[in-house]
Formats: structure tokens, sequence, C-alpha cells
């Protein structure tokens, strides 16, 4: 099984590609995404690295950690579980405002 990597502080412009070919320098990459905000369509500025395996990414780690990426330092490391979500929902709406509830005309 593989070993899942954050790759934070990626510029605007990397691609799923761009990860997958700088990631598999190192040792045998299985998947590579990066994460797009669904409402601009536009790249969130990180994405996920999945290495063959822990010797992979441990050397993912230590060689683009803090390197420079087309002018930003990367953030490179083990990836965390997703945390679940509390609440579930955006908030509930009250009515919307009605002239009639206050005596007047529409």
């Amino acid at each position: 099984m593989g070993k899942k990597l954050y790759v934070g502080n990626l510029p605007f412009s990397a691609t799923d590609q761009v990860l997958m070919d700088t990631f598999s320098e190192v040792g045998q990459v299985e998947s590579a995404k990066v994460i797009f905000d669904r409402e601009t369509g536009r790249s969130k500025g990180f994405g996920f690295v999945e290495m063959a395996n822990e010797a992979d990414a441990s050397a993912a780690i230590n060689r683009f950690n803090g390197q420079d990426f087309a002018g930003r330092p990367l953030t490179v490391n083990e990836a965390k579980p997703m945390a679940p979500r509390e609440g579930g929902g955006g908030g509930g709406g009250g009515g919307g405002y009605n002239n009639r509830s206050r005596g007047g005309r529409y």
C-alpha cells in the first residue's frame, strides 16, 4: 500500500501531471492530484501525491520539503486523515422578509 503525502504552497499553475513528473524523480508515484476550488475552478495551492512505498515517501519529503518550486518553497509531509466534518449543512434560513407581516402591501 502506498503512502500519501500532502504537498502545500503549490503555484496556482501546478497540474496533476507536473506533480507526477516532479515526484517521480525520487520514486514510484501511484497518484498525484492538485485540489481545485469547485466554484472558481482555480487551484487551491495544495495537492496530494501517493508514493508506492514508505521509502519513496521519505525520499520525497527529504528532497522536496522546503525546496523552491516555481518561486515558492514547497511544504511536503505525510498526509493526515481528513477529520469528520461537524454540523452538516449550511445553516438555516429564517423565512424571508414579507411586507404583509408588517401590515404593508406589496
